[in-house]
């Protein structure tokens, strides 16, 4: 049987991890700025993520959310006090476009509204509402294009307000930074007038913190940087460092409702063991702290490469704009100088890496990508 045929590979067969290393099966050391698209939070291998696993695993892997897991209410005790949303309730499930799906379905069982509000270039998934707010034709099937959503742009405070005083906008939802866009920051100011807007059309705001969120940004979610609190974040990719695992932060104002939500494997044991392992090693290293100042440091420091159109982002998730399109730079990077990173659209190298990321290793990788573009 053959696999379905839905990315373009690089011909790189990754075998094993470290840090922010890793191996092809070749023996080929990689530096890995790129994080396994934002999932590798703290590093790869780490002993402590790696022992606390086994050992679920060997006493019990799974069962049903039918029974008692007290893993999960220890999942959102830590998440909670590191987060701040500590008066928030935890649903816990697999992936970002699930995450996103249940908090817009959850929203129109608040208010009963079906519109919701996006943003151009957003990317929320690729399941059927969760597509319907990404901002991609290409990715849209007809089936999942029902005229639910309308894109404005971003930080466009004044075309927010005019769409949302029409009372019967369901949902905003926006990302804590846009990855997929190409690390577009949401203003401070827009994301106040936002919370400002909804609170007094009694329209839901969801902040997707899946990619920016759990420290990536060198706060624990991006959107801290506007002092707001949204009525539902979205969470995945560095939750689980690499176990499959998401969740909805979820404002005390809903009150549960037997049969609205539910899941099969959400919050199982081995995802919640592999949570309360990320959030030990986040706290016990500070890797929040870690993000921002190397996150700082690369922001400052690549600025003034020439060649480099603009740099955006904050702590470790940036994104470096060029006047020419990227493929063939990226290639180089990967090949040449042994560097993995990502990509948004055609002109933007995305930097992802894992949040241990040391001074030395973003040193490196300024040496080496100054080597190409000089």
């Amino acid at each position: 049987m053959k696999l379905f045929d839905v990315y373009p590979l690089f011909d790189v067969n990754i075998v094993k991890g470290k840090g922010c290393h890793v191996w092809d099966d070749k023996g080929q050391e990689y530096l890995d700025l790129y994080g396994g698209h934002a999932v590798i939070s703290i590093g790869h291998a780490h002993p402590h993520y790696v022992e606390a696993i086994s050992k679920q695993v060997a006493t019990l892997g799974f069962y049903s959310n039918s029974v008692i897991n007290k893993l999960q209410q220890e999942v959102a005790d830590r998440l909670g006090a590191i987060s701040g949303y500590d008066d928030y309730q935890l649903f816990l499930i697999n992936s970002g476009a699930e995450a996103n799906e249940n908090a817009l379905k959850l929203a129109s069982f608040y208010n009963g509204r079906t519109r919701v509000v996006s943003f151009a270039k957003a990317f929320h998934g690729r399941t059927s509402l969760a597509v319907e707010v990404t901002n991609n034709p290409k990715i849209i099937a007809p089936i999942n294009d029902n005229g639910h959503v309308t894109y404005l742009p971003l930080n466009d405070t004044e075309a927010l307000k005019a769409e949302l005083a029409k009372g019967d906008v369901c949902a905003v939802i926006i990302e804590g930074i846009q990855g997929v866009g190409g690390i577009q920051v949401p203003d401070t100011d827009f994301l106040k007038a936002m919370r400002q807007a909804c609170d007094e059309t009694n329209t839901v705001m969801i902040v997707d913190e899946i990619q920016s969120g759990y420290g990536r940004s060198g706060k624990f979610f991006a959107h801290q940087y506007s002092d707001v609190r949204p009525d539902m974040i979205t969470v995945a990719k560095g939750i689980g460092n690499g176990f499959p695992m998401a969740a909805v932060l979820i404002s005390p104002k809903f009150t549960p409702v037997y049969g609205q939500l539910g899941t099969t494997f959400g919050g199982n044991h081995l995802a919640c063991a592999a949570a309360i392992a990320v959030l030990d090693v986040m706290k016990e290293e500070n890797l929040v702290e870690n993000a921002a100042k190397v996150g700082a440091h690369l922001l400052e420091e690549l600025k003034h490469f020439k060649g480099i159109k603009e740099v955006r982002g904050r702590g470790l998730m940036i994104g470096l704009e060029f006047e020419e399109p990227i493929k063939e730079l990226r290639k180089q990077l990967l090949f040449e100088q042994k560097v993995f990173t990502g990509v948004s659209g055609t002109n933007v190298i995305r930097l992802l890496p894992p949040l241990c990321l040391s001074m030395q290793e973003a040193d490196d990788f300024l040496t080496r990508l100054q080597h190409l573009i000089k």
